[in-house]
């Protein structure tokens, strides 16, 4: 039997997944690492550990033999890697899409009047999320980077890019259409890196990969022997847009992990956000490109880490069920989870999280469904701004690691008032992932249903009388005076 290769490479995880041509997981390795906050704001990754990551959880499956088809690459997106062609050497730490730090430099632009442009191009905002300030920052602060960019000396990737180097023996310098419509330099329009947008960012055109479909044959992953063809890459949340099976306007997922993503197919023309939300490239398979409208949140996953290991609330994140309360009260507790500032639709890159309404009589568990009720709150806010775009949600698909919690799934559909779909597995990422090599290797089709069928997920009904209008209200009221303070 032939089996097909999923690399899901995260925030702070890379997972290797072995699936049959009936998409069903035969065997799965992961590996956490850790994240360095260098100065306030600043989220780097250090490339050596990333890689271990995905060795230390491909060599195990690439060393049991498995007749492997072909390789899907999913990854971390907006996070930034530069590397000397020569060498191979990075030249800086990876610059995490969490990161920071350009927020003054985006200011500047942003009083040159160009934002305007960059949207209308990129379908994108002017944010330090994205790639092109972080490429900026390494050129300008890295003794002799910029020298070595003019000569054509370095290369800029993200995570998949990265990847793809050193699998295929530092031979190939690709990366696909989802990641390359997340770095504010390609344009969703034209399908082509834009030499004006490489003007504003001061970032030379020879640093930048080959941009290819997402089911494109990339090449081969050399390692141990084995030269397996890469027949798929793509960004994690356009792969949980793939692996939902998302493929018609209207439908849409929320992937939650590190942070959390809605993104709902908008078809195969770019739509252009009023309200802040993102417009981008959702895949192009078998010929085809479908858009996607998104809406991002910095911090779901990671504020649960935090209650984890900074405050030692609990001892794994799946034990923060047992301090979430059922009834979703936090006795007048409110979060901000702004580690890294706020996403869609709020855009502020300064504010940083807070609590408000802590009391003597506060307890763990007050605090922890605060946090959890600050990340179901930004989601309500991203559906309001969809609906003003023109689109309006009857229920949500969600997955990621968040989704296994029940409680939590739970108050999700209370709060929206929707009903809330949990897939059999929640690993939506990675079996995109394998979905995509799987067309671009001819085994599938994106036309036709893969998965289990949806009466094997778990469907979450909204209760009446637990979702609170005015615990929303002074939620965004606090929300409201935090980036007034901080804008």
């Amino acid at each position: 039997m032939s089996y097909l290769l999923a690399i899901d490479q995260g925030t702070t995880s890379t997972r290797c997944v072995v699936y049959d041509q009936k998409l069903n997981i035969i065997k799965s390795e992961q590996q956490e690492y850790s994240l360095l906050y260098p100065e306030d704001g600043w989220v780097e990754v250090d490339p050596s550990e990333l890689l271990k990551s995905v060795y230390e959880t491909l060599d195990p499956i690439l060393n049991e033999s498995f007749k492997i088809e072909c390789v899907g690459i999913t990854n971390q997106r907006e996070t930034t890697l530069v590397w000397d062609s020569e060498s191979g050497e990075t030249i800086y730490n990876g610059i995490v899409w969490q990161d920071r730090r350009t927020a003054n430099f985006c200011s500047s632009l942003k009083d040159q009047n160009l934002e305007s442009i960059i949207t209308q191009k990129t379908g994108l905002l002017l944010d330090p999320y994205f790639s092109a300030t972080k490429i900026s920052w390494i050129l300008e602060n890295i003794d002799g980077a910029r020298a070595k960019a003019a000569e054509g000396k370095l290369r800029f990737g993200t995570v998949d890019t990265f990847l793809l180097w050193h699998l295929s023996d530092r031979q190939i310098h690709k990366t696909d259409i989802t990641n390359a419509s997340r770095t504010n330099l390609f344009n969703i329009n034209t399908l082509q890196w834009d030499q004006e947008l490489l003007d504003i960012f001061n970032v030379p055109l020879s640093m930048l990969p080959v941009v290819c479909s997402s089911d494109d044959k990339f090449g081969s992953l050399v390692r141990n022997g084995c030269d397996i063809p890469i027949t798929g890459m793509i960004g994690d949340q356009q792969s949980a847009l793939v692996g939902q099976e998302c493929f018609e306007r209207g439908d849409m997922k929320a992937t939650f992990g590190t942070g959390c993503f809605l993104m709902v197919n908008s078809g195969p023309k770019p739509q252009i956000s009023k309200t802040g939300l993102l417009s981008t490239v959702g895949y192009q398979l078998d010929g085809n490109i479908n858009y996607a409208l998104e809406g991002s949140i910095f911090s779901a996953g990671t504020t649960i880490q935090w209650l984890r290991d900074n405050m030692q609330f609990f001892n794994d994140s799946k034990s923060s069920i047992d301090l979430l309360s059922s009834s979703g009260q936090s006795n007048g507790v409110i979060f901000i989870p702004a580690f890294s500032g706020m996403g869609a639709p709020h855009w502020n890159a300064s504010v940083r999280a807070s609590f408000y309404g802590i009391t003597r009589d506060t307890s763990k568990q007050d605090i922890v469904t605060a946090g959890f009720k600050a990340l179901i709150y930004q989601v309500m806010d991203i559906r309001d701004a969809l609906s003003e775009d023109g689109i309006n949600i009857k229920n949500l698909a969600i997955d990621g690691g968040m989704a296994t919690n029940e409680k939590f799934c739970q108050l999700l559909a209370d709060f929206l008032g929707l009903n809330i779909r949990v897939p059999a597995s929640t690993e939506s990422t990675a079996s995109g992932a394998a979905m995509t090599a799987g067309i671009g290797h001819g085994i599938f089709s994106p036309t036709k249903t893969l998965l289990e069928s949806s009466s094997q997920s778990s469907i979450y009904k909204p209760r009446e009388s637990i979702f609170s209008n005015a615990d929303l209200e002074e939620w965004r009221k606090f929300l409201k005076v935090l980036m007034q303070t901080y804008s």
